[in-house]
């Protein structure tokens, strides 16, 4: 019997789509800049050809503040060069447990 994390399902080719608003990595954009190989910053950070894999296809739910500092100086960039911000689609729902931000004036 395997188990299924829950939200699996529907949307798992993205794993972005199911969550109002998310964090976007353009590693693929500065190793393009750069003229770079995974394999070459996979040697230079000291981070497996698989985990910038995955980090690169969006499918990293986390990154330590380490390692982006690392391929921050192999690639000569800063952190926001690397993350972006993307809003929710208009229309999104939010999941079930989120916690509402509420700001009082």
């Amino acid at each position: 019997m395997t188990r299924q994390r829950a939200g699996a399902g529907a949307g798992q080719d993205d794993p972005a789509a199911a969550e109002p608003g998310a964090i976007r990595v353009r590693l693929d954009e500065m190793l393009t800049r750069r003229g770079m190989t995974l394999t070459e910053l996979s040697a230079q950070v000291d981070v497996t050809v698989v985990n910038l894999s995955i980090l690169k296809n969006g499918r990293a739910r986390a990154i330590r503040f380490s390692t982006l500092a690392r391929l921050c100086e192999a690639l000569h960039c800063q952190p926001g060069d690397l993350l972006s911000y993307e809003p929710p689609a208009a229309g999104a729902t939010r999941l079930e447990g989120q916690v509402e931000d509420v700001t009082t004036a």
